[in-house]
């Protein structure tokens, strides 16, 4: 495994609960122990990750998963956590910083604000959604944002456009979202679903309305993701 990298990448969104007219969160019985979801899953995800076990030794210090991998939060999400968890919150926000002292780079993205399918939104809901989303990633991370995770990672030329728009670098996309490529410069497209399309390295989305700008896409490895989520990777 010499000079070879992954990334792994969380996303971690909850819809709001509240009830609109009581403005908490009622109780969730199939949540049980806990009184909600989002209690639960900030017990059994979001607070772990924040310290997890050493790897070797009982002597080094607990790790802050997040600092490690690429991740966004979704804003809804993030402003429960700093109501309900201040500890964990402040952990995410310094995930970043800890990664961009390792890498570079921040690991955090930012998320379309609630969470809509956006090609089945018209323009200027894509747009509100990228500019709102962008701005509280702001707001929180104190730095703009450079990724952006699409709900689903749906997309559709027009959501790209408005991801060019508001100055967004690269999305995340399914491999099987690609119909197409060529090499930059090149006239000849080669089907992706061809074997010598490699989704293991990003590709660059041209607007077609605004040249000059565009989006880079990265793509998740499908067949890793659905061994994770099932346990067998």
């Amino acid at each position: 495994m010499k000079n070879r990298f992954f990334c792994v990448h969380g996303h971690f969104y909850q819809p709001p609960r509240e009830n609109p007219w009581l403005g908490y969160i009622e109780a969730e019985p199939s949540a049980a122990p806990e009184k909600n979801w989002n209690r639960r899953i900030l017990n059994e995800c979001y607070g772990p990750n924040c310290a997890a076990g050493p790897r070797s030794g009982a002597a080094e210090a607990l790790l802050n998963n997040y600092s490690l991998m690429s991740f966004n939060f979704g804003p809804t999400l993030l402003d429960w956590l700093e109501k309900h968890s201040m500890p964990v919150y402040m952990a995410v926000l310094e995930a970043d910083r800890l990664g961009a002292k390792a890498f570079g780079r921040g690991g955090a993205l930012a998320q379309v604000h609630n969470h809509i399918i956006l090609p089945l939104a018209n323009a200027r809901d894509k747009k509100t959604q990228i500019l709102w989303g962008a701005a509280h990633f702001e707001r929180k991370f104190k730095r703009r944002a450079e990724g952006m995770w699409l709900a689903e990672t749906a997309a559709d030329d027009e959501t790209l456009e408005a991801l060019c728009d508001a100055g967004v670098a690269f999305t995340v996309l399914k491999a099987s979202q690609a119909r197409a490529w060529r090499p930059i410069g090149a006239d000849k497209w080669e089907p992706a679903s061809e074997a010598a399309f490699d989704a293991s390295r990003p590709y660059r989305w041209f607007s077609k309305v605004r040249p000059g700008k565009s989006v880079d896409l990265f793509f998740y490895d499908q067949a890793l993701r659905s061994g994770l989520k099932t346990g067998l990777a």
